[in-house]
């Protein structure tokens, strides 16, 4: 089971840094696009999806975040480098923790490992799709994303 969850996981890794990828050839001001419904500007809704992946290892495997929304946009460069280590750390983090076992929060009572995991994949996919609503409405293509296409690209599909 444990295989489908770092697929999961890889597939998260891939479609931040596709996605990021494409923001970072955007002009500069279209990272300060919004639209109604979504979770804010394209630059925040980044800076809130990565950071939070960093809370989800800290709970997970003790990971320190590096990356706080209190500190503001850092860059798209800057954005890469912590989707890549965050996504790398999440696929590593799999068999590395109880999935039954709790961690305590901050702010919010203990949770189940599980349920840490759980949100940090569909959260990534909810923020993402805010972001690809964005740039659809403004007319901004941002490709191919699902997971399909990922497995296309990762020998997900059998060779006949």
């Amino acid at each position: 089971m444990s295989d489908v969850l770092v697929q999961a996981l890889r597939y998260n890794r891939w479609a931040n840094l596709q996605l990021l990828e494409v923001c970072d050839n955007l002009p500069k001001d279209s990272l300060e696009l919004s639209s109604p419904g979504t979770y804010g500007t394209i630059a925040d809704t980044w800076v809130h999806l990565l950071a939070a992946e960093q809370r989800y290892l800290r709970r997970l495997v003790g990971f320190e975040p590096r990356l706080s929304e209190k500190d503001g946009f850092p860059g798209m460069q800057a954005l890469k480098e912590h989707a890549a280590r965050s996504g790398d750390e999440l696929i590593d983090a799999v068999g590395q923790f109880d999935p039954d076992g709790t961690s305590p929060g901050r702010d919010s009572p203990p949770v189940k490992h599980w349920l840490v995991m759980a949100q940090a994949i569909h959260h990534g996919n909810d923020h993402r799709a805010h972001i690809c609503t964005i740039l659809g409405q403004n007319g901004l293509s941002y490709g191919d994303l699902d997971v399909w296409a990922f497995g296309e690209m990762n020998d997900g599909y059998e060779k006949c």
